[in-house]
Order: structure tokens, then sequence, then C-alpha cells
């Protein structure tokens, strides 16, 4: 079973929110956003397999996610949600909409869209698996071994959040073997058998090639009752560069009658 965060709201009869993060992060990621939605209603983040304090295992795909996401559901006894996915999370999101248009009031995918996109993960992952965790004693010599392969200081944030201190020392919480097999298969084109027609909110950064103009009418092909926001002054983690445009743009979706 996936491990998942709950924000459970004070009062609310909104069905809960749903974040799935993206190819290398967490839940934790999401952290300050899901509280902010929790002042109007429940919100819950599982990490993804292979993730963050879910099980590791050797199956890794969008079918085995969706597959999952559909198994905390059961657990936790919801039937219906609305759901917001990023990056590899929103290509998960996608599928499962599709696969279980019953159980999405509404979905939000943040800067991917269902076609295949560039994945540029393999210098990261070595450069993880590299650093001699056994050796090392404070996170600080974990950023300085990632400098050289990972020159941007927000990227090495983003990927020191999945360093572990234990009593026996670091560890990664990531399934490094398993990933580092698997990633260029995180930007495939999701598989997706049939199309979902719920409200659907597609938001991207300006700055960002993931989402383009000339994929917008394939797009609706799938998802036919969607619409398309943009962020400015934000990238691909538009989240966390524009997180107050990316609150307000999501929760008026969510809001709507």
């Amino acid at each position: 079973m996936l491990h998942a965060a709950t924000y459970p709201a004070p009062t609310s009869n909104a069905p809960p929110l749903l974040i799935l993060h993206g190819f290398l992060g967490s839940g934790g990621n999401w952290h300050t956003l899901a509280r902010r939605w929790a002042e109007t209603r429940p919100v819950v983040v599982p990490d993804a397999r292979n993730h963050g304090r879910s099980f590791h295992t050797d199956a890794f795909g969008y079918a085995e996610m969706t597959d999952d996401l559909a198994a905390l559901l059961d657990a936790q006894n919801v039937e219906r949600i609305d759901l917001l996915g990023h990056s590899m999370g929103g290509k998960t999101a996608m599928r499962f909409a599709v696969d279980h248009p019953h159980r999405v009031r509404r979905l939000v995918v943040a800067d991917i869209s269902p076609f295949a996109s560039p994945a540029q993960f393999a210098p990261y992952l070595d450069a993880m698996a590299g650093v001699d965790l056994a050796t090392v004693t404070d996170r600080d010599a974990v950023e300085k071994a990632l400098v050289s392969a990972v020159p941007s200081w927000g990227v090495r944030q983003f990927l020191l959040k999945n360093l572990v201190r234990t009593r026996e020392g670091f560890r990664w919480a990531l399934n490094l073997p398993v990933l580092r097999a698997v990633w260029q298969d995180v930007g495939d084109a999701v598989d997706l058998h049939g199309s979902f027609d719920g409200p659907t909110l597609f938001v991207r950064g300006a700055n960002s090639p993931y989402v383009t103009d000339a994929d917008w009418p394939l797009v609706q092909t799938r998802f036919p009752n969607a619409v398309l926001a943009t962020i400015p002054e934000a990238g691909h983690w538009l989240h966390a560069e524009q997180p107050d445009a990316f609150f307000e743009t999501v929760e008026a979706f969510l809001a709507a009658p």
C-alpha cells in the first residue's frame, strides 16, 4: 500500500483532493500547498511506489501506479475525488481518470501532456548513485558531491529531499536501481484506452516546453472538456516557482460550479 499523508479539512462536503507528485519527488514536495487546500477540503498526498516512504518493487510504470491509486482509495473508503498530478503524477492522473471516470469529479494536470515528453533524468540518477553515502557525515557533503553533475542549486535541493538520515547513516529514499533502469519509460506517452469527459484543467508554465499549442487539439480528443491555463514566469516546476498563481488557478477551477 502506498504511504500517504492526509490533511483533514475542519468541515467540508467537498470530495478529497488527491495530489500526485512527479518523478524523483515525493508527497512532501506538496506540503505547503496541501495545507492551503485543506482549509476547505480534505487532501491526500501519496508517495508513488519506489519514491518517498512507499514500498520498493521492480515493477514500475503507469499501469502499476494507476492500480496503486485505486487500491489506496479503496483502502480509505473513498469513492470519488478531485485529482491533481504533476509531470509523472499528471500522466498517472490522466490514466486513472480515463480508466476510472466515475471516481474523478475534476482533473487537474500540471505541466505535462499525455504524449511522449523529454526525459533527462539520467545525470541526476547517476550522480545520486555515485555518492558514497557510507563515507559522508552531513547533508552538505552530499550536496557537494552532486554539484558537478547537478549545477542547479534548485534541482539539487529537490533531489536532496530524498536523502534520509538513519541511525546507520544516510540513505536515499528512492529505489535508485529500479528508477535508473526505467527512467526513459517515464517520458513515454500514456497508454489511454478511451477518454475522460469530466471537467479538466491543464495548467502549464509559460517557460516550459512540456505542453505546446500544437499539442492542444490532440489533448482535447482525449479530454474534450479540458481548458488550458498558463502560469507566467514559471517553468516545469510551476507549483514551486509560482505557488500563489498556481494555487489560485487550480482553486478557481476546483471551486467552479
